[in-house]
């Protein structure tokens, strides 16, 4: 089943300002040394040979570098999506990857944006306002279904990628905004482009498999409920873990006895 094209291009061509915004935050993570410099290390690591120069490091690549950007406190605007402006940078920045590596049109890079964003507003609306679960899984599979659409998949292949991300990273918690979320982000990428070759391939968890369902809403409203429920007491356990921090008092220091040389002898 192929997708309907049916919008004008003129109405929802609005979204590529999110493409603009986000993709100048990317390109500033990659060139100054913010937060924990997840993306710049991976670019570092494609120039040394260590990784490749393939289409799934380039979008963990710029969607990381601009969450590393952003939680480093930079002053430049993002898109958001559903509140969050790592959630905004991770609906957009795969996408937007794939469609420069594609050489896609503009009209293509947006209809697959649109899907994105809209397909991630769908899943968050589920899990409600507040929730332990890390929203960067749910922006994470949004835009794995917006690349399905840009490599020519189809409405089943994009439901398969849903399933595929529920099934997997679906209980990464949510513990605060900080410089690690740059981490999350990364991973929340990496595996929704794994969700999608798999995908592409006719390859899906099925509904006989742990919380996904044959019916991809119900797989949806499952999510939900882990989220808005199930990890209620998680939530409580994180603020808890977070608040006692406070109250701990500091490791002590290391001496050269407790160094690499003890264990190297």
């Amino acid at each position: 089943m192929e997708f309907a094209e049916t919008a004008p291009f003129s109405e929802i061509s609005f979204i590529l300002e999110a493409a603009r915004m986000n993709e100048a935050v990317a390109k500033e993570g990659l060139l100054g040394d913010y937060g924990l410099q997840v993306g710049k290390t991976i670019e570092k690591n494609i120039k040394k040979h260590i990784l490749g120069d393939d289409l799934l490091n380039e979008a963990v690549k710029l969607t990381s570098a601009a969450a590393d950007a952003r939680m480093h406190g930079v002053q430049m605007p993002v898109m958001s999506n559903s509140g969050s402006g790592n959630q905004g940078l991770t609906c957009t920045m795969p996408v937007v990857a794939c469609a420069h590596r594609l050489k896609v049109s503009e009209e293509r890079l947006t209809r697959a944006l649109i899907l994105s964003h809209l397909t991630s507003i769908h899943i968050k609306h589920n899990l409600g306002r507040l929730s332990a679960l890390c929203g960067a899984t749910v922006a994470g599979t949004a835009s794995a279904c917006g690349i399905v659409y840009l490599l020519g998949g189809s409405f089943d292949q994009v439901v398969m990628t849903i399933n595929n991300m529920v099934g997997s990273i679906a209980g990464m918690i949510c513990d605060g905004a900080k410089n690690g979320c740059a981490l999350k982000v990364a991973s929340a990428v990496d595996s929704g482009l794994r969700a999608a070759m798999l995908a592409l391939e006719g390859h899906t968890i099925t509904g006989r498999e742990g919380i996904v369902s044959d019916d991809i809403e119900q797989t949806i409203q499952n999510l939900g409920r882990l989220g808005a429920e199930g990890m209620r007491e998680t939530d409580r356990v994180i603020l808890d873990t977070m608040v006692s921090k406070k109250n701990a008092k500091p490791a002590p220091e290391r001496t050269p006895e407790l160094g690499t040389e003890e264990f190297v002898h």
